[in-house]
């Protein structure tokens, strides 16, 4: 029973990894920061979820169970908004730019 358990703990945790590399190489490879950002995000989101998931699932259900979920509350909770907030600032700051040059 305990090989099941270190399978699937390894299969979540090989699952984050990819997508992590899966991140960073849409980050290097993406030309606009809209892009590059929203890789960065969904790579942390998913990518972190599926680590500690695969640390929850190796460590079994402990003390240490509850501090990883605290920590994947803490990571998906604000992960998104910082996301969502540097891309409306970039569309604003674009909209800006726009304006600017209309009037000249």
């Amino acid at each position: 029973m305990e090989w099941i358990r270190f399978i699937a703990a390894a299969i979540c945790i090989s699952g984050g990894v990819f997508v992590m590399i899966s991140a960073a190489i849409g980050v290097y490879r993406f030309s606009e920061c809209l892009t590059r950002m929203h890789a960065a995000a969904m790579g942390d989101t998913l990518g972190l979820g599926l680590i500690i998931l695969g640390l929850i699932v190796l460590f079994g259900f402990s003390f240490t169970t509850v501090k990883l979920v605290l920590v994947v509350a803490f990571l998906w909770t604000t992960g998104p908004v910082s996301s969502h907030l540097i891309a409306q600032m970039m569309v604003e700051k674009k909209k800006k730019r726009e304006e600017e040059e209309k009037e000249k």
